[in-house]
């Protein structure tokens, strides 16, 4: 008797979740709001930071990869899958950690609202930038 309430919930779930299929496999990336916190002299101060675009293509949530597009080249991403949204993750040469998370699309205004944070250091000091925009699908 236990089975079969199982079954059917695994069955409603699979029918109410987006197939993989349905997934965009690239986003184009537009970042036009951000703040960059710079650590100096014992505190962190706050200024605008200047607008950011990139692409993330070839995404492979089973294989929790994909590819990062920037006009400096091609770097690689790794996936964590959410509830409602993805996570790419990017491990910077030095060991920085830059993190874009893409939220389900809005339809009202048709693209997928978006975060990307960086988290890195100059000259020793902490300087991290958040920045919040939208990912529109590609293909």
């Amino acid at each position: 008797m236990i089975g079969r309430p199982i079954v059917q919930l695994v069955l409603l779930i699979a029918l109410a979740s987006p197939s993989a299929a349905d997934e965009p496999k690239a986003f184009n990336c537009t970042f036009t709001e951000g703040v960059t916190h710079s650590y100096n002299n014992g505190a962190f101060t706050a200024e605008k930071a200047s607008p950011l675009m990139f692409g993330i293509s070839a995404i492979d949530p089973k294989a929790q990869s994909a590819e990062l597009k920037t006009r400096g080249g091609t770097g690689q991403l790794r996936i964590v899958q959410a509830v409602n949204a993805m996570h790419f993750l990017e491990v910077v040469t030095e060991g920085f950690l830059n993190l874009t998370t893409v939220y389900d699309k809005d339809e009202g205004k048709g693209a997928y609202p978006a975060v990307h944070s960086r988290h890195f250091g100059l000259f020793g000091e902490p300087l991290v930038t958040q920045y919040q925009g939208f990912c529109e699908a590609v293909g």
